[in-house]
């Protein structure tokens, strides 16, 4: 069934293409009416930046909107740029305020004002309320549409609100519970508003709220709300009033986009922020050629170790074999540690108070995983080459094992300290700092043992 489906993305990829390239405007109408939204999604995000915006002008306006939602940010920023103004100020107009200041965010600086100016004055209010927190906070990512019920209500005046506002709503699934001065002060479900008699009040039937301050990080807000398993979580000033909700789809998306960014930077490159296939190719070049860079300047570490060690290296050639497995298997090993402790921090497990912790546990995983290699190393050296050489690489990888797990847990720690993503921070300075280190500590084990 999926290799099916396959097949049917590959043909209308191949279908669409063919016609905007023949210049077949009916026909590639014809093509992209018959696809199914995912299928359709897939498609343009793989054309070039003209054929997509040949392409979308050739959809209904209604189904326009519903693919212009489902791009990613930077994609949209994109399309609107090859888009005419009247075009990009009727998509503008219909898209939540949630949605706009994504948009917004990825567009030049001097488009968001004649964007604004097209809005209708509620509208603007609205989108100028949530682009006046900074980026990053929960309070751009929120919706201001909302349905809220009142602590005196009854469950049938609030049923009463969900009907009213039902149209233009975020979602009703869950409303926040207000006191008289608009402060939160619990949430009740539509699912108990509908099974509880209509006389029965609000104040029964609601629970706790859990509440995401507005300019509190987008991330840590949306982690909690999936966490929860929440379907909207109601987001509040600094009285504790309310001013929107974050929905779980938007939650999921924030995720989503953050956990694309902590891969890409644990990978040694920079965030593509859009589909692969419609990336250029210099944006993909400049997204890993600055690591790259990077981890080059450090390797000239590595190599002035090996030069200051370069007698012991002519007396014990044999060394030189092992050089690459050590640095390696430090640097996999570091990579490991910093990435699990990474993850950690992201879902809240630890926190930069929790160092020491850290540190201990993963001083114990290091010494064991460096006593196992170390065991094999010592045991197959030994039988190739000579019992003194196999020692010397057992007593490095346990030392190497030791050294890199234990920094590759507390880096992590160090750059959310310092206010520096842990991702960016990590996984360079442990592959400079292991390889450098690590060759040290095999040549003065070396010297030791082989007495050279």
């Amino acid at each position: 069934m999926h290799t099916d489906q396959t097949l049917d993305v590959n043909a209308l990829d191949e279908r669409v293409r063919r016609t905007l390239g023949e210049q077949d405007l009916a026909a590639a109408r014809a093509t992209m009416a018959d696809a199914g939204h995912d299928d359709l999604v897939a498609t343009l995000e793989r054309l070039s930046s003209k054929q997509r915006a040949i392409a979308f002008r050739l959809l209904p306006k209604g189904r326009a909107l519903e693919v212009f939602e489902s791009f990613p940010p930077s994609l949209r920023g994109e399309l609107v740029q090859g888009l005419r103004d009247a075009e990009v100020a009727e998509i503008f107009a219909a898209l939540e305020p949630d949605d706009r200041a994504w948009l917004l965010d990825e567009l030049p600086a001097s488009l968001a004002p004649r964007l604004l100016r097209g809005l209708s004055p509620r509208e603007r209010r609205r989108t100028s309320a949530v682009l006046g927190y900074p980026q990053g906070a929960i309070g751009r990512r929120m919706s201001p549409e909302y349905v809220s019920a009142r602590l005196d209500h009854t469950a049938g005046e609030a049923l009463q609100r969900v009907r009213e506002r039902l149209d233009d709503a975020e979602t009703v699934y869950t409303l926040p519970v207000l006191d008289g001065g608009r402060r939160v002060v619990g949430v009740v479900s539509l699912r108990r508003l509908l099974g509880a008699d209509p006389a029965t009040p609000v104040a029964e039937l609601m629970r706790d709220a859990l509440v995401a301050a507005a300019d509190e990080d987008a991330e840590d807000a949306a982690r909690r709300c999936t966490d929860q398993g929440l379907l909207a979580l109601p987001v509040v000033d600094r009285e504790s009033r309310l001013v929107g909700i974050l929905t779980i789809d938007d939650a999921v998306r924030i995720l989503e986009q953050e956990e694309s960014e902590d891969v890409a930077r644990q990978g040694g490159a920079e965030p593509l922020r859009r589909p692969y296939l419609s990336t250029p190719i210099l944006s993909i070049v400049r997204s890993r050629v600055v690591w790259l860079l990077v981890l080059a300047v450090g390797a000239t570490l590595t190599v002035q170790v090996l030069s200051l060690f370069e007698a012991t290296l002519e007396q014990v050639t044999v060394l030189a074999l092992f050089v690459p497995l050590l640095i390696g298997t430090g640097g996999n090993t570091g990579n490991q540690a910093a990435t699990t402790v990474t993850r950690a921090l992201a879902l809240q497990e630890v926190r930069p108070r929790d160092v020491a912790r850290i540190v201990g546990r993963e001083l114990r995983v290091g010494l064991a995983l460096g006593a196992l290699l170390g065991g094999l190393g010592l045991a197959v050296t030994s039988l190739v080459y000579d019992a003194r050489v196999g020692l010397v690489i057992g007593l490095t990888m346990l030392a190497v094992c030791t050294m890199a797990a234990t920094v590759g847990g507390m880096m992590p720690v160090v750059a959310r300290t310092v206010r520096v993503d842990p991702a960016v921070f990590s996984n360079p300075f442990i592959t400079t700092f292991v390889d450098a280190t690590g060759l040290v500590v095999y040549f003065l084990v070396a010297k030791a043992v082989l007495q050279i």
